[in-house]
């Protein structure tokens, strides 16, 4: 069931193409604050309640941001490994011209599970309009060197996510040089905060994917992390290294976890048996609220997926604006930082979680603002 409230969702839509066999949907949540911004994921089970609740997230994480977007998610019912690049750029054309007539004033749309730069050129392409997307290839131009893309494949959510993880472990007192560390996933998100983390001089200890996770207390070295993930597929066959089951690198002895792949990776049956004493969320809804205020009241410092990972829609921002690469990491950082830092302190002052302050901090944004 999709929760209605007074802020949305305003928009609701199913989309199907007869010829294609495309089915998809969106949600637009709110475009009180501009148009509804979210990306696009493809997956044989998304549903219109998982859109529509990870649409309602992008309304808090772009007011937390101070970003003028509003929220919205879409997705394609397909499972992009069993089909063939064609039949993929088929659904997304048709997908994109289902929704021509709400992009750009309504929807901006952005690569999300199994759509990258490559689909949303096609999806840009199939609606006309520039500013319909973002996450685009770097050459795709209105003119040469003017309004370029800037791929999510940049690494901007993941640059986010160890900002949000510095500010949040010094806040805790955790010199990150010498921490202890596991990161749940090894692609886009989980990569760039491996590399993030190294530079600090930070111990990864443990990653996992969907075929396993290894462990070495003695730590884990980045770069032969990723030739052995790139070349024989899975993180498992790391060595030297113990492999677990994935799920068992939440109940390690480490320092800070970040979740960067599935949606309730941390849930009822395994929240007490965390021992970090801080979480990062770089994936979306890792961990319901309901768990996180459970792991409050333990004394673990949780920070929320819609400020630890709002550096892929604060990059979808800058390009949208027009700004190059390196100016969008330093929005990245100054966002994200400054965000996480008056979210611990007023926590910290009121006594309640991180969650539930930067909520209350996104939700007050939006007032303020007539709606359009």
């Amino acid at each position: 069931m999709i929760h209605y409230d007074s802020l949305g969702p305003e928009k609701v839509l199913q989309v199907y193409d007869p010829k294609s066999g495309m089915k998809g949907f969106l949600v637009i949540d709110s475009t009180r604050l501009g148009p509804g911004k979210g990306g696009i994921r493809m997956t044989p089970t998304v549903s219109l309640e998982e859109v529509a609740s990870l649409a309602r997230a992008m309304t808090l994480k772009c007011a937390l941001a101070e970003l003028p977007f509003g929220g919205a998610k879409s997705g394609i019912i397909a499972d992009d490994k069993k089909i063939t690049k064609v039949k993929k750029e088929e659904l997304v054309r048709a997908f994109s011209r289902s929704l021509k007539h709400l992009c750009p004033s309504e929807y901006v749309s952005a690569p999300d599970m199994n759509i990258s730069e490559e689909e949303i050129r096609w999806f840009v392409e199939e609606n006309g309009d520039h500013n319909s997307a973002t996450g685009k290839p770097a050459n795709m131009c209105v003119k040469p060197g003017e309004k370029c893309g800037i791929p999510h494949e940049y690494g901007s959510t993941g640059c986010g996510v160890f900002h949000a993880t510095e500010v949040a472990a010094n806040h805790l007192k955790i010199p990150l040089k010498g921490a202890k560390y596991a990161v749940e996933g090894l692609g886009n998100v989980g990569s760039f905060v491996i590399e993030y983390m190294s530079k600090k001089e930070a111990v990864l200890v443990a990653v996992s994917d969907s075929k396993g996770c290894i462990y070495n207390p003695d730590g884990i070295n980045p770069q032969q992390l990723f030739l052995v993930k790139k070349e024989k597929g899975s993180v498992i066959e790391y060595k030297p290294g113990k492999v677990l089951k994935p799920e068992a690198l939440f109940e390690l002895p480490l320092d800070i976890i970040i979740p960067a792949a599935i949606p309730n990776s941390i849930h009822e049956k395994n929240y007490n048996n965390i021992k970090a004493k801080l979480i990062v969320e770089g994936a979306n809804i890792p961990i319901s609220s309901e768990i996180e205020e459970k792991l409050h009241k333990k004394g673990i410092l949780v920070i929320p997926d819609f400020l630890a990972n709002a550096g892929g829609v604060i990059s979808s921002y800058a390009e949208y604006i027009g700004k190059n690469p390196k100016d969008m990491f330093s929005m990245v950082e100054e966002k994200i930082r400054r965000n996480t830092e008056l979210v611990l302190k007023i926590s910290k002052k009121k006594k309640c979680s991180p969650r539930v302050t930067a909520t209350k901090i996104a939700l007050e944004r939006i007032k303020h603002v007539k709606k359009r």
